[in-house]
C-alpha cells in the first residue's frame, strides 16, 4: 500500500502505540491531543503478556519493565471470614515470560511519549476533537473551535470510551473507583502481587504495586476502593476521616496507605462502561482501544486491548492492498479476542462490582475453593493473562 496520511485522535496508549506502528511502515502520521500538553489520566493499571508483546516489538519492552514492578499473583480475600475468593498464579500456565506488569498510567505514557518525540511524529496539542467529516474518500477532524483539519486518508480514533468520533453505545456501569498513587507500603503486603479485600460485591479495597511513578521516591503502590458513582457526592460530604475508619475495619494493614492520603484530591474517581460498536471501521476512520471496545476493569485488559489493536491495524495495512481492505482485516483479526474479553467481562463484573449477594455468596463459599484445583487454576491465570483465545497467533506475535 502506498504511504498514507493518516491523523490519529487521541495520545493514550492505543493513539501512540498506533502513531509509532505506522510510522515505522512509512505512513505521515499526525496526532491530535485536546490537552494543551499531552499527558495521562489516572493512577495505576496491568500489563499482560499481551501488552508486553507488543511493546517488546516496539523496542519499549526494557524500558517499560525498568519502571514497573513485577506481579506474579493475583489475590482475594473476603473481609471477615478470611476466605480466599481469588488466588490467580501466572506460574500456572507454565510458559516463560508468564507475568503480570503493575505500572504507572504516567510512566507507560512516557515511555511511548518519549518514542513518539523521538521518531519526530507531530502532535497538536489543544486539539479537543467534536467530530469528523467525510469528504471524497477522506476525512478531515472537526474541532471544538469549530476549526477543521485538512483531509486526511484515513482517521484513527483513539480518543477512549467517550469518543465523539464514535457513536453511543453500551452502557455506563452503576459502579466506579476512586484511585490513589501513593508510597509502597511496605510490611503486610506482597511487592509481587495485586491483592484485594471484599465484602459481599459492593465493597472492594485493592493494592498493586507499580514500580516508580514519575517525580515519586521509591517504590509506589495504585490503592483502589469500589464506590457507586450515585454516592460519590455522598463520599465526599462524609470526608475523609470516615471513609479511612471505613477502609481500615475492612483491611487494617492499608493504614499506612490510609495515612499518606491527607487531602481528597490525592484520589480519582473513575467511571467504566460496557461498549462494543458494531461497525468500527467505516470510510476513513477506524476506532481502536476503548473508541471500539470497553468494559469494567474486572479482567485487567484495557492496555493490552488498546496495544493488540494498533499492532493489529498496522499489520492489516502492510498485508492489504486498499484501506478498505486493511481496516476490515484489522478488525476482523481482533473481532474474536474482543467479543470474547467482552462476554467474560460482562459475567464477572457482578461477582465482584454490584449490589447483588447471592453471586458473592456463591464465589466466597463454591467458586473461591473450586479456583484453586486443576483446570481452574490454568484457566483463571489465561483469562488474567489476556490469553484465552489465542490472541498473538494470528497476529504474528507467538
Amino acid at each position: 500500500m502506498r504511504p498514507l496520511d493518516i491523523a490519529v485522535a487521541g495520545c493514550g496508549t492505543a493513539g501512540m502505540a498506533a502513531a509509532l506502528l505506522l510510522h515505522r511502515d512509512g505512513h505521515r502520521i499526525t496526532l491530535f491531543e485536546r490537552f494543551e500538553e499531552a499527558r495521562p489520566l489516572g493512577s495505576g493499571l496491568m500489563l499482560q503478556p499481551t501488552g508486553l508483546a507488543v511493546l517488546e516489538r516496539l523496542g519499549l519492552a526494557a524500558s517499560t519493565l525498568a519502571t514497573g514492578a513485577r506481579v506474579d499473583r493475583l489475590f482475594g480475600v473476603a473481609a471477615g471470614s478470611a476466605r480466599t475468593v481469588l488466588d490467580v498464579r501466572y506460574s500456572a500456565l507454565r510458559r516463560a515470560n508468564a507475568f503480570g506488569l503493575g505500572i504507572h498510567r504516567a510512566a507507560l505514557f512516557g515511555v511511548l511519549h518519549d518514542a513518539v518525540r523521538a521518531a519526530g511524529i507531530p502532535i497538536h496539542s489543544g486539539s479537543e476533537v467534536t467530530g469528523s467529516e467525510a469528504e471524497g474518500g477522506r476525512r478531515r477532524l472537526r474541532f471544538a473551535d469549530d476549526s477543521r483539519s485538512p483531509a486526511f486518508d484515513l482517521v484513527v480514533d483513539a480518543l477512549g470510551a467517550r469518543s465523539a468520533l464514535a457513536p453511543e453505545a453500551g452502557r455506563t456501569l452503576a459502579y466506579g473507583a476512586l484511585w490513589a498513587s501513593l508510597p509502597w507500603p511496605g510490611d503486610g503486603f506482597d511487592s509481587a502481587a495485586l491483592q484485594q479485600r471484599y465484602r459481599r460485591a459492593s465493597v472492594m479495597a485493592g493494592v498493586l504495586p507499580i514500580g516508580r511513578a514519575p517525580g515519586a521516591e521509591g517504590q509506589c503502590a495504585a490503592f483502589f476502593w469500589s464506590l457507586r458513582a450515585d454516592r460519590l457526592e455522598a463520599w465526599r460530604a462524609g470526608g475523609l476521616d470516615r471513609w479511612k475508619a471505613e477502609v481500615a475495619a475492612l483491611w487494617p494493614a492499608t493504614r499506612p496507605l490510609l495515612d499518606s492520603i491527607q487531602d481528597a484530591g490525592q484520589l480519582t474517581f473513575a467511571r467504566y462502561a460496557h461498549r462494543t460498536l458494531r461497525a468500527p471501521a467505516e470510510p476513513a476512520l477506524v476506532h481502536i482501544g476503548d473508541a471500539w471496545h470497553s468494559t469494567s476493569p474486572q479482567l485487567g485488559q484495557g492496555a493490552n486491548m488498546a496495544l493488540l489493536d494498533a499492532w493489529a491495524l498496522a499489520l492489516a495495512l502492510r498485508e492489504s492492498d486498499s484501506l478498505d481492505a486493511g481496516c476490515a482485516r484489522a478488525v476482523a483479526l481482533r473481532r474474536r479476542h474482543v467479543r470474547l474479553y467482552q462476554a467474560m467481562s460482562r459475567v464477572f463484573t457482578p461477582v465482584y462490582q454490584s449490589d447483588g449477594r447471592a453471586l458473592p455468596f456463591l464465589r466466597d463459599r463454591l467458586v473461591g475453593p473450586l479456583s484453586k484445583l486443576w483446570p481452574a487454576t490454568t484457566l483463571q491465570a489465561a483469562m488474567v493473562s489476556g490469553l484465552v483465545g489465542s490472541p498473538l497467533r494470528p497476529l504474528g506475535l507467538g
